[in-house]
C-alpha cells in the first residue's frame, strides 16, 4: 500500500518510538489531557461514546474502560494493529477525518490532539467532526498554532480557529498557551503558560459544545 510522504513519515516516527521504549503500550499520560486537563472526570465518560482524531498506535483511549465505545481514527490504523496496537481494547479504524466512516450525531465526544493541522482539508475535517458529533456533544482540542506550513503539517492555524470553524458551538473553554518545546504539544500543554495572541506560535486548547 503507497503512503503519503506525511503517513510514511508519521509510521517512521512511531517505528523509532517503539524501537527505543521496545513497546507502544506507554500509555498512561494520555488520561491526564482528556480529563483534568479541560476539568472532565472518569464519571463523564461513562457510557460515551468517543472519537480520537490521529489516534496514533499507543492506545490513547485504553484508560476509559467506563466509555460505551472508544474509537481511535488513523489513516495508519492497518499499520499500528500489526505494530502492536491489536493488543488495545479500543477500536481501531482506518479513515481520514474528512471522511468519517460514521452516521450522522454519533459520537458524544470528539477528540483532536496534535492532528488537524495534519489533516489535508481543514473545512472538510471541521464539517465532519461537526456532522457526526451528537448534539450537546463535546469537542475537545489541542493543536499547535503556526504560521508556516510544512509538509506534514500543512494548516497554517491561528488563534480565531474556534470561531473561524465552529461558530455555531458553545465555548465552554478556551487557552491560548505558549510553545516552550517544539514538536511537544503535550508538555507545553502541561506548562499551561498563557500567551498574547500577537503570537504567531503556541498552543490552542479548547472545549466546546455542540448546541441544539
Amino acid at each position: 500500500m503507497s503512503l503519503s510522504f506525511k503517513e510514511f513519515f508519521e509510521l517512521g516516527y512511531w517505528k523509532i518510538v517503539k524501537l527505543l521504549s521496545k513497546n507502544l503500550n506507554n500509555n498512561s499520560h494520555y488520561k491526564y489531557f482528556y480529563t483534568s486537563n479541560f476539568a472532565l472526570s472518569d464519571e463523564f465518560y461513562k457510557d460515551k461514546i468517543i472519537l480520537d482524531i490521529g489516534c496514533g498506535p499507543r492506545g490513547s483511549l485504553e484508560w476509559a474502560e467506563m466509555a460505551k465505545e472508544r474509537i481511535g481514527l488513523d489513516p495508519l490504523a492497518i499499520q499500528y494493529i500489526k505494530m502492536g496496537a491489536k493488543d488495545h481494547k479500543m477500536t481501531y479504524i482506518k479513515a481520514y477525518v474528512e471522511n468519517i466512516p460514521f452516521p450522522d450525531n454519533y459520537f458524544d465526544v470528539i477528540c483532536s490532539f496534535n492532528s488537524l493541522d495534519h489533516v489535508d482539508n481543514i473545512e472538510t475535517a471541521c464539517k465532519e467532526i461537526r456532522r457526526t458529533l451528537k448534539n450537546n456533544g463535546l469537542f475537545l482540542l489541542m493543536v499547535d498554532i503556526h504560521s508556516m506550513p510544512t509538509l506534514t503539517e500543512p494548516q497554517t492555524m491561528n488563534w480565531n480557529f474556534i470561531n473561524e470553524h465552529f461558530p455555531e458551538f458553545e465555548i465552554l473553554e478556551e487557552k491560548h498557551l505558549e510553545r516552550t518545546e517544539t514538536y511537544k504539544i503535550y508538555s507545553n500543554v502541561r506548562n499551561s503558560k498563557p500567551v498574547d495572541n500577537s503570537s504567531k506560535k503556541g498552543v490552542l486548547t479548547a472545549k466546546i459544545k455542540k448546541k441544539i
